[in-house]
């Protein structure tokens, strides 16, 4: 790596930390102890309602089945997604304790001597959520209705991405339009949402720009992956820079094309009998939410007028 490449990194590190101690100072997000997971005030709450508002005036509207789900989902749900087979390193599984009295009794003991008392849990039958539409593919195992299926899904997600990087947040909410349907609905759906979401983030007076992209695959297979992802644009991110010329944007929309993945995995038939195929647009709610922040300032009171009476009406 070049000098300036690393002084370019150094400075867009600064730059996040800075940021993430201005919100923290200015009571937007709340401090944890645990890099990466935050408590959220009352007036970044009021900010992600007001995105929510404009995200879903420019969604399906009842056209959609709206579904929303708790933030941990069935074991057996989690395992045909995949999930851990490509980003094992992001999953969040959930241990809990099923033994004896007599087990319980080493387990407070090894507390006592200041050791680790996890040994002592073993895995349950749920799985912290990956991606907001991870829930609902299991719902639609076997044949789907003629025309398939078009969904909203809102719901909290987890990602085991601890940094200080305050857009890089371990627990955090996608709002996501879903299609399940043929492979024309599928691609159909994924493009048409690149230029709708550019144009949500416009009216929330957010300059974004659409980029090819590819997900965080782990190791050596995973490379291959991404590169296959990018290959066929499987995945379109809408950008904002949130800190000027460092580094790349932040994605904060993100319009991806599964195409018969989850169809396969779950069982899922179109109503002729082919696999079918999938897409989903997820909205980054605290992306976007410091996005406005960073671009508009802490206080939405000072906000531009438009901004404002699309997301506060």
């Amino acid at each position: 790596m070049s000098t300036a490449s690393i002084d370019d990194r150094t400075e867009l590190d600064r730059a996040r930390r800075d940021f993430q101690q201005q919100l923290i100072a200015a009571g937007l997000l709340v401090e944890t102890g645990v890099p990466g997971l935050y408590g959220r005030s009352g007036v970044f709450e009021d900010i992600v309602d007001g995105i929510d508002r404009v995200v879903v005036a420019a969604g399906p509207g009842r056209a959609a089945t709206r579904l929303r789900f708790p933030p941990v989902f069935p074991r057996t749900s989690f395992e045909r997604t995949d999930y851990i087979a490509s980003f094992p390193h992001l999953t969040g599984a959930i241990n809990t304790f099923a033994g004896s009295n007599a087990e319980h009794a080493e387990l407070l003991a090894a507390r006592a001597r200041g050791e680790a008392w996890d040994p002592w849990l073993e895995p349950a039958d749920t799985v912290l959520v990956s991606a907001a539409c991870h829930p609902a593919y299991a719902r639609y195992s076997g044949t789907l209705r003629d025309g398939g299926e078009l969904l909203d899904v809102y719901g909290y997600c987890f990602r085991h991405e601890p940094a200080v990087d305050p857009a890089r947040m371990q627990a955090f909410r996608m709002h996501e339009f879903v299609r399940i349907g043929t492979a024309d609905d599928a691609a159909r759906h994924r493009d048409s949402w690149i230029g709708r979401g550019l144009e949500v983030l416009a009216d929330l007076g957010l300059a974004a720009t659409a980029e090819v992209a590819n997900d965080p695959f782990f190791g050596r297979a995973g490379r291959m992956l991404a590169a296959n992802q990018r290959h066929e644009n499987l995945k379109t991110e809408l950008t904002v820079r949130l800190y000027g010329d460092l580094g790349d944007g932040t994605a904060v929309v993100s319009c991806n094309c599964h195409q018969d993945h989850f169809g396969d995995t779950f069982g899922i038939t179109t109503a002729d009998g082919e696999v079918a195929h999938s897409a989903c647009v997820g909205f980054g709610m605290e992306r976007i939410a410091l996005a406005l922040l960073r671009t508009h300032g802490f206080d939405p009171e000072r906000w531009p007028a438009a901004v404002k009476d699309r997301m506060f009406p």
